[in-house]
């Protein structure tokens, strides 16, 4: 009850139940830090503020060594005490109310870490369920943003599944997501993206977090950390849908197409190079592709693929959509649903 009426801690609330214990009265104890006298004058700090000024702030150890140098060099002794000076402190009389009177410093904007998402490469070990994830822009046009395509793609299986949004902010992009992690087949154990902010947030992580999914970034200086993905999107999206302009108010008929026609044909009936990795005597590795097959058919060799599937599917279940129609049929259906979704591109543009 004390803690919280007062906001005091448990432990400061048992020392002031001592005290009175003790006392019979809590009594507010006069409490002065202990502070050490101060070494370096106003002088010696607006004499390094003239410093500054004249070399236009250099780093901290670099203005140590002019003051030193003034001092044992040149023979100035207004440098004396500012010549024992310690990087540190230097730059704690940068602060001093004093020094900013003297001088006024501006500072770019620092890039701040964000700890979210682990930095580092996926560790599938041959288990589907460790998805790459990447944007791809559909233009701009007159100051207007164009639709946004998100891809994820597993990295063991090659399972695509293709999403649109008219915005990238997290009021758009969840739902989208929820989408896309819904139409896998299987358990989602990893979610892998560059460091951009759409991916990047409290809001995705919170719905990783939910879901039990590990979420990892990029690492600098490896790009074949989410090169999959980006291969993807030009093979893939911009084969299909191109580089030109579609209006962002578009998003929702180019999902139902994803959602009805697009994905189906590329998991069940869209054959991809299945990387085999080979390792020279000098360790080196190159990927050698002498498989092509389905995504489906990827999974459905997998040792217990039954049990990476959802709770909701059976492996018989993707067998007979698989076999609905042959892959030339079912990429002829997908290409009429491609022309009639452009074909509304352009009427509803010619009625606005």
């Amino acid at each position: 009850y004390l803690r919280k009426m007062t906001g005091v801690s448990r432990a400061q609330v048992t020392r002031l139940v001592g005290r009175y214990v003790q006392d019979g009265e809590i009594r507010e104890v006069a409490y002065r830090r202990h502070r050490f006298p101060g070494r370096f004058t106003r002088g010696d700090i607006e004499l390094l503020a003239a410093v500054d000024e004249a070399h236009e702030t250099l780093s901290g150890p670099a203005t140590r060594r002019i003051l030193e140098r003034e001092f044992h060099d040149y023979g100035h002794r207004d440098y004396a005490r500012l010549a024992t000076i310690s990087v540190a402190h230097l730059y704690n009389l940068r602060q001093s109310r004093t020094y900013r009177q003297r001088r006024v410093s501006y500072r770019k904007t620092r890039p701040t870490t964000v700890a979210i998402g682990e930095r580092r490469a996926p560790r599938p070990q041959g288990r589907p369920g460790y998805l790459r994830v990447d944007t791809v822009h559909q233009g701009d046009q007159d100051g207007l943003k164009g639709v946004y395509h998100i891809n994820a793609v597993d990295e063991v299986t090659q399972w695509q599944v293709v999403g649109a949004t008219p915005q990238i902010s997290e009021a758009w992009l969840i739902p989208v997501l929820q989408a896309i992690l819904r139409q896998f087949p299987f358990q989602i154990r990893g979610f892998h993206s560059d460091n951009g902010s759409e991916y990047i947030n409290q809001t995705v992580a919170k719905l990783l977090n939910k879901l039990l999914i590990e979420q990892t970034k990029s690492r600098p200086r490896h790009s074949n950390d989410n090169g999959l993905a980006e291969s993807k999107n030009g093979s893939v999206i911009r084969k299909h849908l191109g580089y030109g302009y579609i209006a962002a108010a578009h998003a929702d008929k180019i999902q139902a197409f994803y959602e009805r026609s697009f994905n189906p044909y590329l998991n069940f009936h869209r054959p991809c190079g299945q990387p085999e990795i080979i390792t020279k005597q000098n360790g080196k590795q190159r990927r050698v592709y002498r498989r092509w097959e389905t995504p489906w058919e990827t999974l459905r060799q997998r040792p217990e693929a039954a049990g990476y599937l959802k709770p909701n599917l059976s492996l018989e279940t993707l067998a007979r959509q698989a076999q609905a129609n042959s892959d030339t049929e079912s990429a002829r259906q997908m290409q009429e649903a491609k022309q009639r979704l452009f074909a509304s591109f352009r009427t509803q543009k010619r009625s606005d």
